[in-house]
């Protein structure tokens, strides 16, 4: 073999031997101290939010690596970590997985999140967290995930028997938790043609795992509607919602105070009428500031434009005087009383009063009938006639 040859080939095996130093303790990391090193690795912490999904809902997934090696001062107490993913066919990945190396040392912590999302209905699924080690084996965790279609409940506890035209009243809601996890920013807003709402939302906030909690807000209703009830609220990142609806009918208010106008006297004086009266509370609230007026055909007078009660409680009662004119052919007033609810919403009321007779006996009183004197003086006439024919047979007898 010549000598160039020969020189050529003892270099070329000297650089083999000197790469095959570089590589071999590459690979020669896995020893049985690699192994038992990464056999000290765990999961120390799992968080999943939310908690429990909805079938469609996204999670994210929290995984915490504990290296619990105690810190010898060797610098193999150290783990290598090179891959870590989590998911299966049931709760799918939708973030990437962790691909670049780290090395965690002796009883440190390292995090790895994941984003996941599901299509499958009820139940519980258990995908898999995996975590590659350079030096040993892979370390495989299953954790199980909730998927659970239980919404919110959206209850109505207290509403009016019946709603009145321009009246307020209050309705009290119940916002129930029937899942096995708190939801977020749950918003209740109320809408309805016609009426007026307060407050028309209201931010509740956090409403825990088996908790309900109360709303309530106020109507005053101009016509007759459908209330629409909508709870929004968050599980976790996904949005949600429900919705009631409710019936804003008109009727009596079996509970309102209810005046009725009794005792009813009319008088006509100087051709001005004077109607007075009762009113009594037939109701089971308090009257505030009742008043009593005549409407048309009738024109208020003074002294008695109107007649201000005041407050009458359930089965209470005022008197009132109320003057006015009307035309010589009117039958009938309308007599209005009117009062404030609780609200100060204004409540009317209306009963006709018959003035027809009351005018012509008034009359009569006033300018003579012109049969009254002449009937008088002829009674007068037959008594005297009737005493001087007694006196006179006494005095023959």
């Amino acid at each position: 073999m010549p000598r160039s040859t020969r020189t050529g080939f003892v270099l070329f095996m000297f650089l083999l031997v000197v790469f095959g130093a570089l590589v071999l303790p590459v690979s020669g990391y896995t020893t049985t101290d690699s192994i038992t090193a990464a056999g000290r690795v765990y999961v120390s912490n799992i968080t999943i939010d939310p908690a429990v999904l909805f079938t469609g809902d996204t999670a994210t997934v929290t995984f915490a690596v504990t290296n619990g090696n105690t810190n010898t001062g060797n610098t193999t107490d150290g783990v290598m970590f090179n891959h870590a993913t989590f998911g299966d066919n049931d709760i799918r990945l939708t973030s990437g997985s962790y691909d670049s190396s780290s090395n965690v040392g002796p009883l440190q912590t390292r995090t790895y999140v994941f984003n996941v999302m599901t299509d499958k209905l009820d139940g519980t699924y258990y995908p898999t967290f995996s975590l590659g080690f350079r030096d040993a084996d892979s370390l495989y965790y299953r954790t199980p995930v909730k998927v659970d279609n239980t919404p919110i409940i959206l209850s109505v506890i207290s509403t009016p028997d019946t709603f009145t035209a321009g009246k307020k009243d209050t309705i009290t809601v119940q916002i129930a938790n029937p899942r096995q996890n708190d939801v977020k920013n749950v918003i209740i807003d109320v809408v309805g043609n016609g009426t007026t709402i307060t407050p028309s939302e209201q931010y509740l906030g956090w409403l825990g795992a088996n908790s309900a909690i109360n709303a309530t807000f106020s109507v005053t209703p101009d016509t007759e509607s459908v209330l629409i009830m909508t709870v929004k609220y968050d599980n976790g990142d996904n949005h949600h919602s429900v919705t009631q609806s409710l019936p804003v009918t008109f009727g009596t208010d079996k509970k309102q105070a209810t005046p009725k106008v009794s005792n009813v006297e009319v008088k006509l004086t100087d051709g001005v009428y004077h109607v007075t009266g009762d009113v009594t509370n037939a109701g089971l609230t308090t009257a505030n500031g009742v008043t009593v007026t005549a409407l048309f055909p009738a024109t208020p007078q003074d002294p008695y434009r109107s007649y201000v009660i005041g407050a009458l409680k359930p089965d209470d009662f005022g008197s009132f005087e109320v003057t006015f004119t009307a035309a010589n052919n009117t039958v009938s007033v309308p007599i209005q009383v009117s009062y404030k609810d609780s609200d100060g919403n204004v409540i009317s009321s209306q009963q006709d009063v018959g003035i027809f007779g009351a005018a012509l006996t008034d009359t009569a009183n006033q300018q003579g009938n012109p049969l009254l004197f002449p009937g008088i003086i002829l009674i007068v006439i037959l008594a005297a006639g009737g005493w001087y024919y007694y006196t006179r047979r006494i005095k023959k007898q």
